[in-house]
Protein backbone atom coordinates (compact mmCIF):
# COMPACT_ATOMS: atom_id res chain seq x y z
CA UNK A 1 0.00 0.00 0.00
CA UNK A 2 1.34 3.25 -1.01
CA UNK A 3 1.70 6.14 1.38
CA UNK A 4 3.12 9.55 1.25
CA UNK A 5 3.47 12.47 3.80
CA UNK A 6 1.66 15.05 4.51
CA UNK A 7 2.62 17.80 7.33
CA UNK A 8 2.46 15.45 10.47
CA UNK A 9 -0.17 13.09 9.45
CA UNK A 10 0.39 10.27 6.90
CA UNK A 11 -2.39 9.82 4.03
CA UNK A 12 -3.02 6.74 1.81
CA UNK A 13 -2.79 7.18 -1.43
CA UNK A 14 -3.57 3.45 -2.89
CA UNK A 15 -5.54 0.62 -0.99
CA UNK A 16 -7.52 -2.16 -1.91
CA UNK A 17 -10.51 -3.35 -0.80
CA UNK A 18 -9.20 -6.22 0.59
CA UNK A 19 -6.33 -4.06 2.95
CA UNK A 20 -9.63 -2.35 3.93
CA UNK A 21 -11.19 -5.12 5.16
CA UNK A 22 -8.31 -6.54 6.88
CA UNK A 23 -8.11 -3.46 9.07
CA UNK A 24 -12.23 -2.99 9.69
CA UNK A 25 -11.74 -7.10 11.26
CA UNK A 26 -9.24 -5.86 13.26
CA UNK A 27 -11.05 -2.74 14.56
CA UNK A 28 -13.52 -5.08 15.08
CA UNK A 29 -11.69 -7.35 16.76
CA UNK A 30 -9.80 -5.43 19.19
CA UNK A 31 -13.23 -3.47 20.08
CA UNK A 32 -14.57 -7.03 20.94
CA UNK A 33 -17.80 -6.03 18.56
CA UNK A 34 -17.95 -8.85 16.12
CA UNK A 35 -20.81 -9.84 17.80
CA UNK A 36 -22.31 -6.54 17.18
CA UNK A 37 -21.51 -6.83 13.57
CA UNK A 38 -24.16 -9.00 11.88
CA UNK A 39 -25.47 -7.97 8.62
CA UNK A 40 -29.07 -6.26 10.44
CA UNK A 41 -27.12 -4.50 12.36
CA UNK A 42 -24.25 -3.68 9.83
CA UNK A 43 -27.14 -2.76 7.28
CA UNK A 44 -28.91 -0.74 9.50
CA UNK A 45 -26.19 1.66 10.64
CA UNK A 46 -25.17 2.03 7.09
CA UNK A 47 -28.66 3.42 6.24
CA UNK A 48 -28.13 5.81 8.72
CA UNK A 49 -24.24 6.72 7.46
CA UNK A 50 -26.37 7.57 4.16
CA UNK A 51 -29.10 9.20 5.70
CA UNK A 52 -26.41 11.73 7.00
CA UNK A 53 -24.41 11.63 3.43
CA UNK A 54 -27.48 12.82 2.23
CA UNK A 55 -27.98 15.30 4.67
CA UNK A 56 -25.19 17.45 3.54
CA UNK A 57 -26.88 17.80 0.05
CA UNK A 58 -30.58 17.77 1.05
CA UNK A 59 -30.92 21.64 0.36
CA UNK A 60 -27.93 22.58 -1.72
CA UNK A 61 -29.96 21.92 -5.09
CA UNK A 62 -27.94 20.26 -7.87
CA UNK A 63 -23.80 20.90 -7.30
CA UNK A 64 -21.54 20.92 -10.08
CA UNK A 65 -19.18 17.90 -10.33
CA UNK A 66 -15.71 18.64 -8.40
CA UNK A 67 -17.91 20.62 -6.19
CA UNK A 68 -15.76 23.89 -7.02
CA UNK A 69 -18.00 26.48 -4.70
CA UNK A 70 -17.76 23.97 -1.92
CA UNK A 71 -15.77 25.31 1.34
CA UNK A 72 -13.39 22.79 1.58
CA UNK A 73 -14.43 21.56 5.25
CA UNK A 74 -17.88 20.82 3.52
CA UNK A 75 -15.65 18.55 1.50
CA UNK A 76 -13.86 17.41 4.30
CA UNK A 77 -17.48 16.20 5.91
CA UNK A 78 -18.33 14.80 2.62
CA UNK A 79 -15.26 12.37 2.52
CA UNK A 80 -15.66 11.11 5.79
CA UNK A 81 -19.24 10.45 5.40
CA UNK A 82 -18.60 8.43 1.89
CA UNK A 83 -16.20 6.76 3.69
CA UNK A 84 -18.68 5.94 6.50
CA UNK A 85 -20.91 4.55 3.93
CA UNK A 86 -18.36 2.33 2.14
CA UNK A 87 -16.40 0.99 4.99
CA UNK A 88 -19.83 -0.29 6.08
CA UNK A 89 -20.56 -1.65 3.10
CA UNK A 90 -17.27 -2.99 2.85
CA UNK A 91 -17.71 -4.57 6.56
CA UNK A 92 -21.57 -6.04 5.74
CA UNK A 93 -19.85 -7.80 2.30
CA UNK A 94 -17.35 -9.42 4.29
CA UNK A 95 -19.89 -10.34 6.77
CA UNK A 96 -22.33 -11.71 4.25
CA UNK A 97 -19.29 -14.18 3.07
CA UNK A 98 -19.25 -12.19 -0.57
CA UNK A 99 -16.45 -10.93 -2.57
CA UNK A 100 -17.49 -7.14 -2.75
CA UNK A 101 -14.72 -6.52 -5.50
CA UNK A 102 -15.38 -9.84 -7.30
CA UNK A 103 -19.36 -8.88 -6.84
CA UNK A 104 -18.86 -5.68 -8.60
CA UNK A 105 -16.96 -6.21 -11.34
CA UNK A 106 -18.99 -9.24 -12.53
CA UNK A 107 -22.00 -6.46 -12.11
CA UNK A 108 -20.55 -4.37 -14.31
CA UNK A 109 -19.79 -6.85 -17.37
CA UNK A 110 -23.80 -7.39 -16.60
CA UNK A 111 -24.66 -4.06 -17.22
CA UNK A 112 -22.59 -3.96 -20.00
CA UNK A 113 -24.63 -6.59 -21.70
CA UNK A 114 -27.99 -5.38 -20.30
CA UNK A 115 -26.93 -2.10 -21.03
CA UNK A 116 -25.14 -1.75 -24.41
CA UNK A 117 -23.12 1.39 -25.89
CA UNK A 118 -25.31 2.88 -28.54
CA UNK A 119 -24.00 1.69 -31.91
CA UNK A 120 -21.66 5.16 -33.97
CA UNK A 121 -22.47 4.73 -37.42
Amino acid sequence: MGEEKEGAKERVVDISLKDLSKKLEEFANARDWNKYHSPRNLLLAMVGEVGELSEIFQWRGEVEKGLPNWEESDKEHLGEELSDVLLYLIRLSDICGIDLADAASRKLVKNAIKYPSPKVL
